[in-house]
């Protein structure tokens, strides 16, 4: 054991109070104990320190050392973090489960980064070239999707001196020398540190003026969030938080996934790493994994270091985003990080706030939310981290403190609702609940890019559920059978939007994912539908006659007939449609 002049006081969980402390410094990390704990300072006064432990500290013992390390919490940035899986300290679980088996040994304070393996670097400077923050240096295939870029850090400037030749090197390797105007050497690798609680820098933030596409039909259409953008799932238990998820990381046409298990079931965990192992990318057919980086703080891990998982899940995101990649962030749940921090606050004797949180729980959620974004990089290119967050409300109350702070800092909101879920209604989000404050701002894109019918279709589609909802009030009081057959055939028009167009099913071949094009076709063919009905009834022709043709369910299972990649099908049932409301009218004409 390492000599300290610095002494554990008292042990209280995950919260160790040390004595001793005047030179330690706030977040400063520190190895604890006769194992060499990994701890965090997060008080300090006068001669004592509080440190919160990211390891279980049984064992742990007053008069036992803490060794300072003289840094904050850093992340191992570099090649390598792709097709990984890491804790909520960045320690690959990988190397862990090889070191010490099944069980995590407490003390294992292992880089996230394999410092033995060689990357096939090609150097992007030479002697003599001047450069600053920002420029590219050197470069590596990470995998076969990704390209890593090596930037030099923002702030750094100089003429570069020396240079490694291209070709295999480690990420400990030296590869550019730089001297700056003053004459001091930087030494520049393949791989850097960065503190986790401090947002990277970038040039400036770009409007988020284009979606990301989800290929799921009730986001894509009518809860649009754009790259760059924040929004929130939250939802009661069963209700289907994680596998929208899921489908949002295998389809969304993000460049890079960074799926955060926070605080979540190990065996839901297991289920995605064995997921994503499997699943091909569906636009280079390369696995899944190849561009997706996995970080683990299950419900049985440690509760400190669940805090810090989602600022290393942010870190690493955005390490990508200054590359030039677009970053999808899922966290899963915000509400088991807001839990830790409620049982931390209440070991370290804090004053609490509503439903026992910490007072600064909003501000401790606007510091994660407001680092997503659409930003011009210090190298002039676009990149993007956009932040999709699981709420848990108990109860499946969305006025409890998580959630309601949650929709403060967020633009599209996607409320799932217990009764869709229930009625096998999936993906459950409630479309009278949930909004998207995005969907103005991308209209510009998607007249450009899908065609200028799409908005006014996706606002006719909103009107109508809208109309059925509150027609269905009326209807739990008196039936529907008093109603005019216009209201009738809102609520059949409805009816068809939710099963054959809202409702969605994840385990279709044809149906788990449906590009833009194709979800406007089949709003045009319900509205066609709509609009050729409602003609029909005007001629006082009852709407029982058009619903006996069959053509409301044949709309509802276009979904599986008609393939991607055959978009030419949707013209029969453009002829069905046409044919069952001209059989409607031929045969009124002859009474």
């Amino acid at each position: 054991m390492i000599e300290s002049n610095y002494i554990i006081h008292g042990v209280n969980g995950p919260v160790v109070t040390v004595v001793g402390g005047r030179g330690l410094a706030m977040h400063e990390m520190v190895q604890v104990g006769t194992l060499g704990l990994t701890g965090e300072v997060v008080r300090v006064e006068g001669g004592t320190a509080v440190v919160q432990v990211y390891e279980d500290t049984t064992g742990l013992a007053p008069g036992q050392s803490v060794v300072p390390t003289g840094g904050p919490l850093c992340v191992e940035l570099g090649p390598g973090l792709l097709t990984n899986i890491f804790d909520g300290i960045a320690r690959p679980l990988r190397v862990i489960e090889e070191k010490s088996g099944p069980f995590i040994s407490r003390g294992l304070n292992l880089p996230a980064l394999d410092q033995e393996r060689q990357w096939n670097v090609t150097l992007a400077v030479r002697p003599g070239d001047a450069v600053q923050g920002g420029a590219l240096y050197a470069s590596c295939p990470e995998t076969t999707l990704i390209t890593h870029r090596c930037l030099v850090p923002a702030g750094l400037s100089g003429t570069v001196t020396w240079t490694a030749e291209n070709g295999p090197h480690t990420v400990k390797d030296p590869l550019v020398k730089l001297t700056d105007a003053r004459g001091r050497e930087s030494v520049l690798k393949l791989a850097c540190l960065w503190p986790v609680r401090r947002a990277r820098t970038f040039a400036s933030r770009l409007p988020a003026d284009r979606p990301l596409v989800t290929g799921q039909r009730v986001i894509d259409t009518l809860f649009p969030i754009a790259k760059g953008g924040a929004a929130a799932i939250p939802g009661p238990f069963g209700a289907g938080k994680t596998m929208t998820q899921h489908q949002l990381a295998k389809w969304s046409d993000a460049d890079i996934i960074v799926y955060l298990g926070c605080g979540e079931r190990g065996n839901e965990m297991t289920q995605v790493v064995d997921e994503f192992s499997q699943l091909l990318d569906p636009k280079s057919q390369q696995p899944l994994m190849n561009r997706t980086i996995l970080i683990a703080n299950t419900s049985n891990m440690p509760v400190a270091a669940r805090e810090a998982s989602v600022y290393t899940g942010m870190t690493m995101a955005e390490y990508y985003r200054d590359m030039g990649y677009h970053v999808a962030l899922m966290a899963d749940s915000t509400s088991r990080w807001a839990e830790a921090l409620r049982e931390i606050s209440g070991r370290l004797e804090e004053m609490p706030a509503e439903e026992g949180f910490p007072a600064y729980l909003s501000s401790r959620l606007a510091e994660f939310y407001e680092r997503a974004g659409y930003v011009k990089t210090w190298e002039g290119k676009e990149g993007s981290v956009t932040v999709i967050g699981a709420v848990s409300p108990q109860g499946g109350d969305f006025s409890e403190p998580v959630t309601q702070n949650t929709k403060r800092y967020v633009r599209a909101f996607w409320g799932l609702d217990r009764a869709l879920a229930y009625a096998r209604h999936f993906p459950s989000i409630n479309w009278m609940t949930s909004y998207s404050e995005y969907a103005d701002e991308l209209r510009p894109w998607y007249d450009k890019n899908v065609g200028p019918e799409f908005v006014p279709c996706r606002q006719r589609i909103v009107l109508l559920l809208h109309e059925e909802s509150k027609l269905m009030e009326i209807v739990k009081l008196i039936g529907s059978d008093v109603l005019p057959e216009d209201q009738k055939l809102t609520i059949e028009i409805a009816r068809t939007i939710r099963v054959g167009f809202l409702q969605q099913n994840a385990y279709h071949a044809v149906d788990t994912y449906v590009p833009l094009s194709k979800q406007l076709r089949m709003m045009q063919l319900i509205l066609r539908l709509y609009d050729g009905a409602k003609a029909q009834i005007e001629r006082t022709i009852p709407l029982s006659q058009l619903t006996a043709t069959g053509i409301f369910q044949e709309l509802t299972r276009m979904k599986y007939e008609v393939p991607n990649d055959q978009p030419e099908k949707f013209a029969g049932y453009e002829q069905k449609i046409d044919a069952a409301l001209e059989t409607v009218r031929a045969a009124n004409q002859e009474r």
